[in-house]
């Protein structure tokens, strides 16, 4: 039959606990005078020693059997050595949950609670402890200090309901109803410490603010995600008058101008944005909002100067700022994932941006410059860098290159692009079958043959392009129709090469390989036009409106030549139809194209369609009046 052993033979003498107490407030104080130290290596040394000093005075006091008296002390040190372990780490670990669990079990003990209590985990553990505590109001200023702790603990493993009992718990049955986290936090109200308490890193009031803080940013964020845009201005402003580092203001106000932007207030979300700059030495997540927002007010000069400042400033290594020895608001905040309004990308990621919206807003000066620097970022290192499938987020390395040709082409470089795709293809052939023997297989309709990516055929299409910029309409009418023999080859089905890649996903798509098809017919028949081969033309344009029906070009490239041949009626009744489908809703914006397929399109689009279209109806009524 067990028996209680007396109180009083398991309460040390009073010197013992003065003596911890006396130990925890030296360690308390070095940990403090690190914390103000400016020489990184010596505050790195002190609160190192400092945490090992509480390591060892936990031990001490763990090492006896629990008792009431010293469990305020031991729960104490057990708060300040969980603050300075994470804040030295940076991040919460299990040894924290193990830590928690252990004061509580210590509690518990003193109680003769324990037994069954331990299967029902932390949650259970709290419970039972906070019950027990009603008891001993002594304990109770250290046990919500310990709660505090927990409660940061699950917010930076998003372990929300939990902390939500928790905190209902803390603030008794009264509050039970809500589940508004900050509601809860601002309710909570932890007992005050005794004058003559043990010193404490962080006291349970200090934590419940910086709880505060971190809790109305993460709601805050969630609700921007979610489009919940009023509720996320209101949390996000209540961020912003908390505790903040520099780092995490810097976020918010970001955070708050993509709210403003997104509400249709540009203008108050560029003060935050401007004030985010002036925050700190964190200036990717804003660079990169206000360059969305210039471009939502159709400001391109100045979209592009926050890419160009982005670019510089990703690639300037700066100093981390030197981390308070508490815990604090940007350890309890998840990372910005690639998705999140906060991710700026990488520098090659942001060049690349930039290069992309160049080219799109007409600086193809511009723009092959920059896609020439990306190229040389991405494939600086010794061995030649190519990105196989499955790729990165953003373009495949392929892709990149494509744009490049294009760029360089608009900008009046074709023997620039010509090298691009020379560059291109010696750093993929490893990738792609043996050519001859895919000319081969093309040429006999072998149904066996080679599976080639689609990005082989574009380049063979700029390659065209650039030979045509250069006068030289043999090279040019070769390359299309190499272009045309792999696209009219027979598509692998999809079970039998896996999933594809983000390139080939954008090159795949039905209505990308059409235009690709599309574009290298009236690519090949312009060509043939201009050697006055007509017919051939004539055939490449009837090809090109069977394989993209959607594509307006081919039919008034059509409409030209057969003028030009002088085939009135069908001329005539191909006008009609167009006269009709210029009446219609255009289809052509909903087009999904890769950029250097897009920017290839603009080349072959009929200048003056109106002004034909026109000439027809003249021409018409002309006749009709005979």
């Amino acid at each position: 039959m067990s028996h209680q052993i007396p109180l009083d033979s398991l309460v040390p003498q009073a010197n013992c606990l003065d003596l911890w107490r006396d130990k925890n407030d030296q360690l308390v104080r070095q940990a403090k005078v690190a914390q103000d130290l400016g020489l990184p290596l010596r505050r790195q040394q002190l609160a190192q020693d400092a945490l090992e000093g509480l390591r060892g005075l936990l031990d001490s006091l763990q090492g006896l059997p629990a008792a009431v008296p010293v469990l305020p002390l031991e729960l104490t040190v057990i708060c300040n050595f969980i603050t300075l372990r994470a804040s030295l780490a940076q991040n919460f670990t299990e040894d924290q949950a193990q830590d928690i669990q252990r004061g509580l079990e210590r509690v518990l003990e003193t109680q003769e609670q324990l037994g069954p209590r331990l299967e029902c985990g932390l949650r259970g553990l709290w419970s039972s402890v906070l019950c027990a505590s009603s008891l001993l109001p002594e304990l109770l200023p250290a046990l919500h200090h310990l709660a505090g702790l927990q409660i940061a603990l699950w917010l930076s493993t998003d372990c929300l309901g939990d902390l939500t009992l928790l905190l209902q718990t803390l603030n008794d049955s009264q509050s039970k109803a809500s589940e508004d986290l900050l509601m809860l936090l601002k309710t909570w109200s932890p007992p005050a410490k005794e004058s003559n308490a043990p010193l404490t890193l962080q006291d349970a009031w200090g934590l419940r603010d910086v709880l505060l803080t971190a809790s109305a940013y993460r709601q805050g964020f969630q609700e921007l995600i979610t489009g919940s845009l009023p509720r996320a201005l209101s949390s996000l402003h209540e961020a912003a008058s908390g505790l903040c580092s520099r780092p995490v203001l810097v976020q918010v106000y970001t955070a708050l101008g993509t709210c403003l932007r997104k509400m249709g207030s540009p203008q108050r979300a560029l003060l935050y944005l401007v004030a985010a700059l002036k925050g700190g030495s964190t200036w990717g997540p804003p660079l990169m909002e206000a360059s969305r927002l210039y471009r939502q007010l159709e400001n391109t000069a100045a979209e592009l100067e926050s890419l160009e400042l982005l670019v510089e400033a990703l690639s300037i290594t700066h100093s981390s700022e030197v981390s308070h020895l508490l815990i604090g608001v940007e350890l309890l905040l998840p990372q910005p994932d690639p998705a999140s309004p906060l991710h700026c990308g990488t520098q090659s990621q942001v060049k690349h941006l930039l290069a992309s919206r160049c080219l799109q807003t007409g600086r193809a000066e511009d723009a092959a410059e920059h896609y020439l620097d990306l190229l040389a970022l991405l494939l600086d290192d010794s061995e030649p860098k190519f990105f196989p499938p499955p790729c990165p987020p953003g373009p495949c390395m392929p892709e990149v290159f494509l744009e490049a040709a294009a760029a360089l082409i608009q900008a009046g470089r074709a023997q620039d692009a010509l090298t691009i795709c020379e560059e291109l293809f010696s750093r993929t052939s490893f990738l792609l079958p043996k050519m001859p023997w895919l000319w081969e297989d093309a040429r006999k309709g072998t149904k066996e043959s080679s599976h080639c990516p689609p990005w082989v055929s574009a380049m063979h299409l700029l390659q065209g392009q650039a030979w045509v910029r250069l006068g030289a309409q043999k090279e040019a009418i070769s390359e299309f129709s190499r272009c045309l023999e792999l696209l009219f080859q027979d598509t692998p089905k999809d079970k039998e090469q896996g999933p594809a890649s983000n390139c080939e996903q954008g090159c795949t798509s039905d209505m990308a390989l059409q235009q690709l098809r599309a574009a290298a017919l009236i690519s090949r028949g312009l060509e043939w036009v201009a050697s006055d081969q007509d017919t051939k033309a004539l055939q490449d344009f009837l090809l090109s409106i069977q394989v993209c029906p959607g594509n307006q070009d081919a039919s008034f490239h059509l409409l030209q030549t057969l003028r030009k041949l002088d085939r009135r009626h069908e001329a005539t009744a191909l006008w009609r139809r167009l006269e009709a489908q210029t009446k219609l809703p255009q289809e052509n914006a909903t087009w999904c194209v890769p950029l250097y397929l897009e920017t290839c399109l603009s080349w072959i689009h009929p200048p003056d369609r109106e002004a034909l279209l026109e000439e027809f109806r003249t021409s018409v009524l002309e006749t009709c009046d005979l």
